[in-house]
C-alpha cells in the first residue's frame, strides 16, 4: 500500500451531493438501476440520521486511527469522510472528538467500515455516522495509511469526490460521473411514487397498478376457496 496523502482530488457538486441526500438511499440506489449501495451491515449510529456529501476517502491498518486525523485536513465543507480499513477491523476508530473537529468544518458525516462509539455524544451533535458495529474498542495511531485513494467498503468502490447518500436506510454511493444522471432519474423516480401513493391512496391495488394480476398464473399461483382448500389438504 502507497502510503499518501492527495490534496485537492476533483469532486462533485456540493448542491447535487445534498439534493441526493434529500432524495435518500433506497431512492437514490433503485434510480441508479439498484447500484451502489453499501449493504445492510452499514447502520445508523442513531435513528433519523441523514445525510448527501462528497467523499474524502481514508485508508487505516485495523486498531489504528492515525489517518484520520491526518485525513481532517483535506476536508472541505460539504465533504463526507469514509474511513475503510485494509483488513477487516470492528474496532472503534472514531467519535466525539473527531466528529466535533470535522463538524467544524463543515463536514456532513462519516462512513467506517470499522467501529463507531461515543453515539450518544454523536446524537446530541447531530453529527450522522454510518458503521458496520459499535464498539468501545480503543484504537493507537501508529501505522501510516492513505487519504483521497479509491477504498471499498461493502463491496462498493468508492473514490473521491463521489457522492455518498447516507440516511435510516443505509448508504448509497454515486460515481461522481453519474450525478447528473442519477439527479434526473432519482427526480423521475420520486414523480412516479407520488402518482402512485395516490391511487393506493384511493384505494387502488398493486396487482392491478403494476399488471401483476394477468401474471400470476405465470406463477403457478391459483385462487381455492377455503372449503375446497380444506377438503384438499391431506
Amino acid at each position: 500500500m502507497r502510503t499518501v496523502v492527495v490534496t485537492d482530488p476533483p469532486r462533485a457538486d456540493v448542491g447535487d451531493a445534498e439534493t441526493l441526500g434529500t432524495f435518500g438511499a433506497a431512492t437514490v440506489h433503485e434510480a441508479l438501476g439498484r447500484v451502489g449501495y453499501l449493504g445492510p451491515e452499514f447502520r445508523p449510529a442513531w435513528p433519523g440520521a441523514r445525510m448527501g456529501g462528497t467523499a474524502v476517502t481514508v485508508l487505516c491498518w485495523p486498531g489504528d486511527n492515525l489517518m484520520i486525523h491526518v485525513a481532517i485536513e483535506q476536508c472541505r465543507p460539504g465533504d463526507v469522510l469514509v474511513v475503510a480499513t485494509n483488513s477487516p477491523s470492528t474496532d472503534g476508530l472514531f467519535g466525539e472528538l473527531f466528529a466535533t473537529a470535522l463538524a467544524h468544518r463543515g463536514v456532513r458525516g462519516v462512513v467506517l467500515g470499522c467501529g463507531v462509539r461515543d453515539v450518544a455524544e454523536l446524537r446530541e451533535m447531530g453529527f450522522p455516522a454510518w458503521s458496520r458495529v459499535v464498539s468501545a474498542q480503543g484504537s493507537v495511531k501508529a501505522t501510516a495509511g492513505a487519504v483521497n485513494v479509491p477504498v471499498v467498503l461493502g463491496g462498493q468502490v468508492v473514490h473521491p469526490g463521489d457522492v455518498v447518500v447516507g440516511d435510516d436506510d443505509g448508504v448509497t454511493v454515486v460515481p461522481r460521473a453519474d450525478v447528473p444522471r442519477a439527479l434526473t432519474a432519482s427526480r423521475a423516480r420520486l414523480d412516479k411514487e407520488a402518482v402512485n401513493r395516490a391511487a393506493f391512496q384511493r384505494g387502488e391495488l398493486g396487482l392491478d397498478r403494476y399488471g401483476l394480476r394477468d401474471r400470476l398464473p405465470e406463477f403457478g399461483i391459483e385462487y381455492v376457496k377455503y372449503e375446497e382448500y380444506v377438503e384438499g389438504t391431506p
